[in-house]
């Protein structure tokens, strides 16, 4: 993938920037929508509606974006970079965001933070395979090493959750909400990668800005179909009702929803501008790496048991996360290597010619 302008430096500047708003988003989203599910709430389209409900935030880095471009360009300078062609295709991968984010949701009203493990696992695995046949990303045996410790270590903090099942929840509704992750995972392991094969086909250069136009599309579109959803269930109407019988009261009910919009937003930015700056594994990679912070967290807040199990998948998550940057670093110097070897062979050839 091109990165018009951008040097390496500023590459990886750019992808450490991403990766930080990463995981504001993946270590704080699955906390904030349990806080609202604990504390009282049920919508289930609300809860799915503010994953992609903060898309107006990203006005505000691409109003500065496109004041620095008045700003070099003059009035050569385009308001937007999005083509037709890409819009409908961001418009229709929102749409499958709008139905992760509800089977997501779903999931999520009915299981324990820390069985959400269970979904990070299965959707680094989704991921590698997505991005294997839909981007035809080779997979180095540090990648594959990676995503075999960091699925492993995943899920073994799932199935090794000993009494996890919320009160009130029943064993038939537990397996609806474990199988709802798990088809959530499968979907959003197939988006990743085609996120990444829209950057691939789109016959223009990949800038920050036309990257952020892409991520408000498919978010203004998931939100779109999450509304449709709240609008058949009443959702709208039951707001006020909810708000008043929240536990932590009225006020903070709306400061949950608000800041629960905010963090997801992170997230999906995040994810957007880690595949810009490396690839769709590399962002499954990072959501996987990022799960035991949010075990940690959950342990602080919700105070869940942190057992051996977990101790454990937090080794194995950081020994895969040092493997894929190992693998990576490895490719840099070969390619490094590579190039002055074809600039000799270049020269030599010249010479002989002349």
């Amino acid at each position: 993938m091109e990165h018009p302008g951008l040097t390496t430096t500023m590459r990886r500047i750019l992808l450490l920037i991403s990766c930080l708003v990463l995981a504001i988003g993946i270590c704080g989203g699955p906390l904030m929508m349990r806080l609202y599910y604990v504390e009282g709430g049920s919508r289930i389209w609300l809860s799915s509606w503010l994953q992609t409900g903060g898309w107006p935030l990203t006005f505000i880095p691409l109003a500065v974006l496109y004041y620095y471009r008045r700003k070099t360009e003059g009035s050569n300078a385009k308001f937007y970079l999005v083509t037709p062609r890409i819009f409908v295709a961001a418009f229709l991968i929102g749409i499958a965001t709008g139905l992760d984010d509800f089977l997501y949701s779903w999931g999520g009203s009915k299981l324990p933070v820390s069985t959400s493990s269970l979904l990070l696992a299965a959707q680094l695995a989704f991921t590698a395979i997505g991005a294997f046949f839909i981007v035809k990303l080779k997979l180095s045996p540090f990648s594959i090493n990676a995503v075999v410790l960091l699925t492993v270590g995943a899920v073994l903090l799932g199935i090794r959750s000993h009494g996890d099942r919320p009160e009130g929840v029943t064993s038939k509704q537990y397996i609806i909400g474990f199988m709802m992750t798990l088809l959530a995972a499968a979907l959003y392991g197939v988006i990743l990668p085609c996120i990444e094969l829209i950057y691939m086909k789109a016959k223009q250069a990949i800038t920050a800005t036309l990257v952020l136009e892409i991520q408000m599309i498919m978010s203004f579109a998931a939100t779109a179909f999450c509304t449709v959803g709240m609008i058949v269930n009443n959702d709208f109407q039951a707001m006020s009702r909810e708000a008043k019988q929240f536990n932590l009261g009225e006020a903070r009910y709306y400061t949950v929803i608000v800041c629960t919009a905010a963090i997801w937003e992170c997230f999906f930015v995040g994810i957007i501008g880690v595949i810009y700056c490396s690839s769709s594994l590399m962002s499954g990679i990072m959501i996987a790496v990022l799960l035991p912070v949010t075990e940690v967290l959950a342990v602080i807040f919700f105070k869940e048991n942190f057992s051996g199990e977990k101790g454990l998948a937090l080794f194995l998550s950081i020994w895969g996360f040092v493997s894929y940057f190992y693998g990576e670093i490895r490719q840099t110097k070969k390619e490094k290597n590579k190039s002055p070897e074809a600039e000799m062979t270049t020269t030599t050839t010249h010479t002989e010619s002349v």
